[in-house]
C-alpha cells in the first residue's frame, strides 16, 4: 500500500503563522499559528495513518493558494472557489464545509441559516460542531458564521482572530460574547 504524502508549507499572513497542508488531490488543511505547524496526531491516525510529511512551498504557489491568501489578508475580496480541495471528514461534515464556501465575502449568517442552506434545518447543533471542525478556515469561511444572538460565539482560532477576519471584510459591528476558551 502506498503511503499518503502530505505536503506542508508555513507562511505569515496577517501577522500570524499559518500552515498549509495538501495531498496530490488538493488542500486538506490550513492550520492556525497555535497548532505550531503540526497536524493533530488523532487527526493523522484517523485520516492518514503512516503518512509521510514533506515541506513543499512550490506546490502551494503552483495551485495559487499563497497568492490568494496574501491578497485576502491585505484586505482584498478574493474567491477561493477554483482551488483543489481534498476534504477529509464525514459526508455530513463535508456538506457543511461545502456550504461554508457559498457564504459570500463580507456576508455573515447564523448557524441556523447555514443549516437551512445545506438542507438540514433541524441540525443546527450538528452544523455548529462540523463548523468547528472545519479543516480550511478562511478558505472555507467558518468565521462568517455567527450565533443567533448576533455575536461571534466561538472560533477555534480565537475570537480576536475571528473579529480580525471579519474586519478585513468590512464587518466590524459583531460583538464577541463567546465562551472564554475561544478568547485567547
Amino acid at each position: 500500500m502506498n503511503k499518503t504524502v502530505i505536503y506542508h508549507h508555513t507562511l505569515t499572513l496577517g501577522g500570524r503563522g499559518w500552515t498549509l497542508w495538501a495531498t496530490d488531490r488538493g488542500l486538506i488543511r490550513l492550520s492556525y499559528e497555535q497548532d505550531q505547524g503540526r497536524l493533530p496526531e488523532a487527526w493523522l491516525r484517523t485520516y492518514a495513518p503512516g503518512s509521510e510529511l514533506r515541506e513543499d512551498a512550490a506546490l502551494f504557489r503552483h495551485i495559487g493558494v499563497v497568492e490568494l491568501l496574501q491578497e485576502y489578508f491585505s484586505g482584498k475580496p478574493v474567491s477561493f472557489e477554483g482551488l483543489p480541495l481534498d476534504l477529509w471528514g464525514t459526508p455530513f461534515q463535508c456538506g457543511v464545509w461545502r456550504g461554508l464556501a457559498q457564504i459570500a465575502h463580507g456576508e455573515i449568517i447564523t448557524y441556523k441559516e447555514l443549516a437551512a442552506r445545506i438542507g438540514r434545518p433541524q441540525a443546527v447543533r450538528a452544523v455548529g460542531a462540523a463548523n468547528g471542525q472545519n479543516p480550511l478556515p478562511v478558505i472555507l469561511p467558518c468565521h462568517r458564521v455567527i450565533g443567533a444572538n448576533g455575536t461571534l460565539t466561538g472560533y477555534r482560532g480565537g475570537l480576536m482572530l475571528k473579529q480580525e477576519l471579519l474586519a478585513l471584510e468590512g464587518i466590524t459591528d459583531v460583538g464577541a460574547a463567546g465562551h472564554e476558551r475561544f478568547a485567547f
